[in-house]
Parts: C-alpha cells; structure tokens; sequence
C-alpha cells in the first residue's frame, strides 16, 4: 500500500484516539437578552443593537424561520459604532446621490 492512503491501523491511530465531540450550545445559553430590536425592515429583515464579543455593534440582517424558531442568516452586516457613526455623517450625500438618480 502507498505511504499516501494508509489504514487507520498503519498509521497507529486507535479508536481511543479521536477528538472529542463538540457539544451543541444549550438553548437557554442564548444572548438574546443583549439585543434589542430597533426596527423590522422587512419581513425577513431587522435592524438590531446587540452586543457581540464584548461590543456593541448595530446589525443589520436577514432572517428565517426554522423548527418554528427565528435564526439570524448569513446574509447581513454588523457595523461597530465608529462604522455606524461614520454612515450617519453620510446619510445626506447618500439621499442626494439617490435623489441624482431618480
């Protein structure tokens, strides 16, 4: 047999040898209590202000619905404050580009 595809057996790996399992998160370990939701854009879409690893950042995402529960999609972004902030300082340049376009 090649060096390059070898056995469990050839290579010493026992059964014992296996990495621990990850554990799933408990469902009352959610921190759904560190955000509140500012608006519903949409349906499936909210602006949020939630703290994530220890800052607070305005998120804003798509959702759905799974097991009957809401989850957060990929789909969406996450500003820090100094981001939020600096697209509050362009608010009127972006409505006066929009309105350009109109």
């Amino acid at each position: 047999m090649s060096k390059r595809w070898r056995k469990k057996e050839d290579v010493g790996v026992s059964e014992g040898d296996e990495p621990p399992k990850k554990s799933l998160k408990a469902e009352n370990d959610s921190d759904d209590s560190n955000q509140i939701v500012v608006c519903d854009l949409s349906k499936n879409r909210k602006v949020l202000v939630r703290t994530w690893m220890g800052k607070i950042v305005v998120d804003i995402r798509e959702y759905y619905y799974k097991d009957g529960k809401e989850c957060p999609g990929k789909k969406g972004i996450s500003l820090t404050m100094d981001q939020w902030n600096a697209l509050k300082d362009h608010v009127d340049d972006i409505d006066e580009a929009l309105s350009e376009d109109a």
